[in-house]
């Protein structure tokens, strides 16, 4: 049975009112039109919604029973309209944002740190995954945007440049005739290497790093974290490579030093990626420009 939603609000009105012209004042149209509204409801259903007295109208048991079912209906709509008007005034809603543990805790912290002090209803739900796993999350929806390592090779992506980063080489002063001096990729790579397993695009970056120079340089270990490659350069496991803010404290607390190469690594430019194919949010929109503003 196909019914305008329009003849069961009229309805409602009218119930709650038990007068047809109160129902019309709060609708604003005319008595007469909630009259027709209520028979044209009644004639579909077949049966009688109201019972007409001099100035107020009562409810039938068929009526009583169809406002039970019609009010839960209409509040759970007002309810949905008042949540959607919250998320307008960002006084409700949420923000997925894909990130790895390095960008998140290096880059991307101040920016939910302040977007928070500003919009301190909005939820943030940050998922720590790899570029390529972020890719797929937003690809599925999972997210709302995510912060990669450039490029990205998919055409339902937008993609817009957030910062760039640098990777360096650190070790501990058990190795320290390395201090101080411009050491040869070859040479480097006789040393235990700490890298991050292949999966990531920062060991893929080293990968590229030393297939150019003709190199094959294997890790002596392989971590998923930066944050224990630099603990394990403290204790002399290794020479590691790290994202560069990474190891600055320790650095600066002579824990560790930067090894100088021949040739640098090249920066990677960490990007902020959306699928074309999803509006976004007030909030995420709301948080990108926080972003942009603080770059401009």
């Amino acid at each position: 049975m196909d019914i305008n939603f329009e003849l069961y609000k009229i309805f409602y009105h009218t119930a709650k009112s038990e007068n047809f012209s109160d129902a019309s004042r709060k609708l604003f149209i005319s008595q007469s039109a909630v009259s027709q509204s209520i028979k044209s409801l009644e004639n579909k259903l077949s049966v009688k919604l109201f019972i007409r007295k001099s100035r107020q109208v009562a409810l039938t048991a068929e009526g009583l029973l169809l406002l039970t079912h019609v009010e839960q209906a209409y509040n759970f709509i007002k309810t949905a309209e008042n949540k959607i008007m919250e998320i307008q005034n960002m006084d409700a809603g949420e923000i997925r944002i894909g990130a790895s543990d390095t960008v998140c805790r290096y880059h991307l912290a101040p920016y939910l740190e302040k977007f928070n002090k500003i919009y301190p209803k909005i939820k943030l739900h940050v998922i720590n995954r790899t570029s390529s796993q972020i890719l797929n999350l937003l690809n599925n929806g999972l997210i709302d945007l995510g912060i990669v390592t450039l490029p990205v090779y998919d055409e339902n992506i937008s993609v817009e440049e957030f910062i760039s980063v640098q990777d360096i080489f650190i070790a501990s002063y058990k190795y320290r005739e390395l201090y101080g001096r411009t050491i040869d990729l070859t040479d480097l790579s006789s040393y235990p290497l700490l890298m991050l397993e292949k999966n990531s695009s920062t060991r893929r970056n080293i990968d590229n790093y030393f297939n150019d120079m003709g190199i094959n340089a294997t890790p002596e270990i392989e971590l998923e974290s930066v944050d224990l490659l630099v603990d394990f350069a403290k204790i002399g496991l290794g020479i590691a490579c790290v994202v560069k803010e990474s190891a600055f404290e320790s650095i600066q607390k002579n824990e560790i030093f930067q090894v100088n190469t021949s040739k640098d690594l090249a920066k990677r430019t960490l990007g902020i990626i959306t699928n074309k194919a999803v509006p976004l949010s007030k909030a995420s929109s709301r948080f990108i420009d926080l972003i942009r503003q603080v770059h401009s």
